[in-house]
């Protein structure tokens, strides 16, 4: 197992309305990631996901095309030690 890390995630562009939570919680959960996303008020989607780094990096490069629907326009990225905040990985509404 690689080194665990947290990735918090703040994706830009037209990101709402365009299955970008749910594909993301598909993605995450495939790679086995835990954590949440979510929209923000600004029209932004956050993410924050815990695991394995290899995962997350794969995650983030996932997160830069976003699904065929999306146009993501930026991506702020922030690591950080892993923390063990999750067990899954939800959606929020």
């Amino acid at each position: 197992m690689g080194q665990k890390a947290q990735l918090t995630l703040k994706i830009y562009g037209r990101v709402q309305g365009v299955f970008f939570r749910a594909e993301t919680a598909r993605q995450a959960r495939s790679l086995g990631l835990v954590g949440k996303v979510r929209y923000a008020e600004d029209g932004t989607v956050e993410i924050v996901a815990e695991g394995n780094r290899g995962d997350l990096e794969r995650l983030l490069k996932w997160c830069q095309r976003g699904p065929s629907v999306s146009r993501v326009e930026k991506v702020g990225a922030e690591w950080e030690e892993y923390k063990g905040d999750f067990e899954t990985f939800s959606v929020s509404f």
